[in-house]
């Protein structure tokens, strides 16, 4: 098979590939412009409304804050009780009065606090009109001071009233929105008290809304259609469409009302809108594209010459860095075919420069060659342990069966008992030692086993193995639970001054074999355990240390991922060791 190097084949790739792109982006370019400008201000005007919505929010929040130390003011509560009694109403309209009049000058743009009570009083504080009668901006709003009580007081809810006629007081004249809420005396919190409404000039919104310049302007509609703010308008507090109006037909009063304020000319206009869930106002965004469009025509001018000069840089640079790519590969694949002819000393030698995926095919190859090194010297040092340990069972069973009879003779049953009972252990373990067994064998063997250690131990610890029968029949491998018994025994009980007790519990849980093997010993410190259950163990010479590590290894080599197991220990008062083995 005719097989091309990879660097013919990335070159050559990268070659038919860039001259395509080049065509592309032209002809695509040149026929979807109108396209890529409404992308840009589509992308522009979103975050212009998104900013605006959020800052719109926040203003009114700060605003709200005004409304709540009113409704909230403990004060301002019992002399509103006290008009609603007829207490002394002239005089605690006064005090009322000069409370608002404290709360006004917390915040611009605020021009009047008012405060209806349920018995029909009105208490404010006009900037405007500086009256005590007469406020300047109830005759401004579509509703009477009875529906507006009624509609603020309904409920535990700041309400918003969008802007209405202009108000005009002598040579002063402004548009006005207000907040309103029902004044609440939290002794009782369903007592009809009164309500207190707030009115702001609505320079607040434009201000919000940013400054107007010839490419884009602000303004916002409430959902019923009316102008809430716009600059430089004379429709605020008018309808721009009517009630119901379709997408289309709203745009289209958008893009006439922008049209009136004269900012934005008589070009191409696009309009976008984002509606505020916290005051039910559309934001509308009304931009002139005519700049744009100028923009992008010059952006692609310089975008056919820039590409150009950049395939040729890239062209060079790619040229450079697959020669440097080829190169490692290269010398990786040398060093492998070096280890392929049996030299298990080589290395491939660290390179800065090199790929991080070829660097990564370096370390591993690395390290399997020293894994695969390690590997043949323990099967080595194996082979070599075995041919030392041959040793004929049989011999051994015949001699432990002959020092039974002779303890027999001397009538020495215990010691018969325990002979007896070693010969089982080790025909046991010796017998296909890594084959699978029932679980009703391997707890009897573990029964025979620790009887032996209580035997030796002279009956210093006390165990107790519960199974659940059901699991009885179930298969395991042989000898995975002796490491953790003979731990807990040895080392354990090291020190420690009370009974011991050595506890194994063993049930089914979903499709594993739960086993739990619990002592009352001196606990591992805690830096040990995590580093077990991490999978780390130090290097020691204690044979039962090294014994719980290769069972761990051992669980995992038989049964995978899908085994678990999990340490836990507290000093001074004993472990736990958790193993879940997968049916």
């Amino acid at each position: 098979m005719d097989r091309k190097s990879i660097r013919i084949r990335l070159v050559t790739a990268f070659i038919a590939t860039s001259i395509i792109p080049i065509l592309l982006v032209n002809i695509v370019y040149y026929y979807n412009t109108s396209n890529l400008v409404q992308q840009n201000v589509e992308s522009m005007t979103e975050a212009n409304l998104e900013q605006t919505r959020v800052s719109l929010d926040v203003w009114l929040d700060s605003y709200e804050d005004i409304l709540f130390q009113v409704y909230t003011d403990d004060n301002i509560v019992e002399l509103v009780d006290k008009i609603n009694a007829g207490e002394d109403v002239a005089n605690n309209r006064k005090l009322l009065r000069k409370m608002l009049r404290g709360l006004f000058y917390t915040k611009d743009y605020v021009k009047s606090i008012a405060v209806i009570t349920e018995s029909g009083e009105q208490v404010f504080y006009d900037q405007l009109t500086a009256s005590t009668t007469y406020t300047s901006w109830m005759d401004s709003i579509a509703v009477s001071r009875e529906e507006l009580y009624r509609e603020i007081s309904s409920d535990n809810k700041t309400h918003l009233l969008p802007t209405g006629d202009k108000v005009i007081f002598g040579s002063n004249s402004c548009y006005l929105f207000h907040i309103g809420h029902r004044i609440i005396d939290y002794r009782d919190v369903k007592k009809q008290c009164g309500v207190v409404i707030v009115s702001i000039d609505e320079k607040l919104l434009e201000e919000i809304c940013a400054t107007t310049t010839e490419s884009g302007l602000n303004f916002i509609v409430d959902d019923r259609g009316y102008m809430v703010s716009c600059a430089n308008s004379e429709d605020v507090g008018r309808p721009v469409f009517r009630e119901g109006a379709e997408e289309g037909e709203k745009k289209a009063a958008y893009r006439e009302a922008a049209r009136k304020t004269g900012f934005l000319g008589d070009g191409e206009m696009a309009v976008y809108s984002v509606y505020d869930e916290k005051t039910g106002w559309y934001i509308i965004r009304a931009t002139n594209q005519e700049e744009l469009v100028q923009g992008i025509r010059q952006q692609q001018k310089l975008l056919i010459c820039i590409t150009f000069l950049s395939l040729i840089a890239v062209l060079v640079i790619m040229v450079s860095q697959v020669t440097r790519m080829t190169g490692a590969i290269k010398r990786v694949v040398e060093t492998m075919r070096k280890a392929g002819k049996g030299d298990m000393s080589v290395h491939v030698a660290p390179d800065n420069t090199r790929p991080t995926e070829i660097e990564i095919i370096a370390k591993e190859f690395n390290s399997t060659m020293d894994k695969l090194k390690l590997s043949v010297e323990k099967q080595k040092n194996a082979e070599i342990a075995a041919l030392e340990a041959q040793i004929n069972p049989h011999f051994l069973y015949n001699t432990l069966d002959t020092i039974n009879w002779m303890a027999i003779d001397r009538d020495e049953y215990e010691i018969s008992n325990m002979i007896g009972t070693l010969a089982y252990i080790l025909r046991y373990g010796i017998s296909n030692s890594n084959g699978m067994v029932k679980i009703k064998e391997e707890v009897d063997w573990l029964k025979q086993y620790i009887f032996l250690q209580q035997t030796k131990m002279k009956n210093a610890f006390e165990c107790h193995i519960n199974v659940e029968p059901e699991i009885m029949a179930c298969n395991i491998h042989k000898l995975l639970l002796q490491p953790f018994i003979e731990n807990a025994i040895l080392h354990g009980f090291e020190g420690v001054d009370r009974k011991y007790v050595l506890q194994v519990d063993m049930g089914r849980e979903g499709d594993f074999v739960k086993i739990r093997i619990e002592d009352n010993g001196c606990g591992i410190p805690e830096k040990m355990v995590e580093e077990m259950n991490g999978g780390i163990f130090r290097k020691t010479d204690d044979k039962n240390h090294i014994g719980m590590e290769n069972a761990i290894t051992r669980i995992y080599m038989y049964y995978g991922n899908r085994a678990r197991v999990d340490i836990e220990s507290r000093m001074g008062e004993g472990t736990v060791v958790h193993l879940w083995i997968p049916l």
